[in-house]
């Protein structure tokens, strides 16, 4: 029985898996005691997300270096075999392989990163976490109308960034265009709802401009795109039914909906106030009544 006890103490394998438990072991401790420091000394959350994630990928690749100094006396014998089956594994896991490389294209190509508002793999929503396999996503619309979440946590492959195209809503230029269209009845003054729908859009969305104007002209710096027009703008189009203006804007990603709410609620406002002057128009229908029928059968006149 001693005999037994004095090889398993002196095996130098054993001796390998021991030393190796306590490296990664010390190795666990220092990174979480590392990332709570960091915690507390890093205000913002979106730079305190990236830098414990790098952290925790620079652990993983620390540990496999621990663990291939501890063993690297006897890989040697190994290559061949793990040659074999490193083909095996690859042809078996190329999805993950796909995610991985996925993941090194968002990490380093900028395809997105935390708190961006992406459509991906037919999933629109925010990214909330970008791991080595997949990618978050709290998912916005489907039963629910406008930019709003609809609860549902979404896990996206990290591999669809090669295989469909990923729609970046908040990335280099963080405003998108929007438009209302509002009917307005032929005999309105056309002249004075051209004005009040630039003077509600400058009170409404003039806080806006600067900014989108600024990120605009970085984005015309890096890529090859021509200037355009961030300021408000009415175009009035003449149909059938009524005089359509329609009212374009940049407006920041996040707030859509509310800024459409906020511009609908003023032009109402401020055509109830024109008294007359202005009104919006709608589509009606206007029933006639059917004629009387006169029929004649076998020479008898039937009402």
């Amino acid at each position: 029985m001693e005999d037994i006890i004095n090889k398993i103490l002196y095996d130098p394998v054993l001796g390998k898996i021991v030393a190796a438990l306590i490296a990664l072991l010390i190795l666990t401790v220092l990174v979480r005691f590392v990332q709570r420091i960091i915690s507390k000394q890093i205000p913002d959350s979106d730079t305190r997300y990236r830098v414990r994630k790098l952290i925790t990928y620079i652990s993983y690749l620390l540990g496999i270096i621990v663990i291939a100094t501890v063993f690297s006396d006897k890989l040697g014998g190994l290559t061949v075999a793990f040659g074999v089956a490193g083909a095996g594994i690859a042809f078996a896991l190329q999805e993950v392989i796909a995610s991985v490389a996925g993941w090194l294209a968002v990490t380093f190509g900028h395809f997105y990163r935390t708190g961006d508002r992406v459509q991906l793999g037919g999933i629109k929503g925010d990214v909330i976490d970008i791991a080595v396999l997949r990618t978050t996503v709290m998912e916005l619309g489907q039963w629910v109308d406008g930019d709003q979440y609809n609860g549902r946590v979404v896990r996206i492959a990290n591999s669809f960034v090669f295989k469909e195209p990923v729609f970046n809503y908040s990335g280099d230029f963080p405003f998108l265009w929007d438009e209302i269209k509002i009917p307005i009845k032929y005999g309105s003054d056309l002249s004075l709802t051209r004005q009040i729908l630039l003077r509600i859009a400058k009170e409404v969305i003039g806080n806006y401009v600067s900014e989108a104007e600024l990120a605009w002209k970085n984005l015309v710096t890096n890529y090859m795109l021509e200037d355009t027009r961030v300021e408000p703008s009415v175009t009035l189009l003449a149909n059938d039914n009524w005089a359509e203006f329609t009212l374009r804007y940049a407006v920041d990603y996040k707030k859509r909906r509310i800024t459409k709410d906020m511009l609908f609620t003023r032009i109402l406002e401020e055509v109830k106030k024109t008294k007359g002057k202005v009104a919006i128009a709608s589509a009606t229908l206007h029933l006639v009544e059917a004629p009387t029928l006169n029929l004649k059968v076998s020479g008898k006149l039937v009402k």
